[in-house]
């Protein structure tokens, strides 16, 4: 057998000392701790020291004027900004004026009309939750929505404005939106 060297089995200095963070609050010491929406890094003091930080840091990007682009609200710049859906374009003069540009503008041409209120468009929204659904332009006077993409057609059962797109075991039909109507094909 060969001889076993025993310096792989001996402790060194360095391996001995425990490297750890200190807590801003308090000075006690930080670790990885867990909870139902993941990890994140807490004080061991807690519940004394509430000190707590993402284990993982999301980049921000940094607010960047768009230059010669005008706010049609209130006449400020606009600027690109990071929230909490992502990347958007808004006004500069934030606080006093809340516009923000819509970044599917170029989808404005096939403008479906509201089957409910006939006043308004449908148009694409996120909830804050992140799920998409759609619903009319008019929102606090019709609350007319649909959770699937709508297309500009008349439900020949029902007479409903609009049918909405949907993807089944068979492949992707439309149907009618309307509860009570069970109108269903093939696209």
């Amino acid at each position: 057998m060969a001889k076993i060297d025993q310096q792989l089995f001996t402790t060194h200095e360095h391996a001995l000392e425990k490297e750890f963070e200190l807590c801003p609050k308090c000075g006690c010491e930080l670790s990885v701790k867990h909870s139902k929406h993941g990890g994140f890094i807490g004080c061991n003091n807690y519940p004394s020291c509430d000190y707590t930080r993402p284990l993982v840091q999301h980049e921000s990007i940094e607010t960047q004027v768009i230059e010669g682009s005008v706010c049609p609200d209130c006449g400020n710049e606009l600027a690109v900004k990071s929230g909490r859906f992502g990347i958007f374009i808004g006004c500069t003069n934030y606080p006093v004026c809340s516009h923000i540009e819509k970044h599917d503008q170029s989808e404005s041409k096939d403008e479906i009309a509201c089957p409910k209120c006939k006043m308004g468009h449908i148009e694409h929204r996120t909830s804050r939750f992140g799920k998409s659904f759609y619903a009319c332009s008019a929102y606090p006077k019709c609350k007319f929505l649909v959770n699937y993409p709508p297309v500009a057609e008349t439900c020949p059962d029902c007479g409903c404005g609009i049918l909405v797109e949907r993807k089944g075991a068979a492949g992707m039909r439309l149907e009618c939106p309307e509860k009570d109507c069970k109108y269903k094909r093939p696209v």
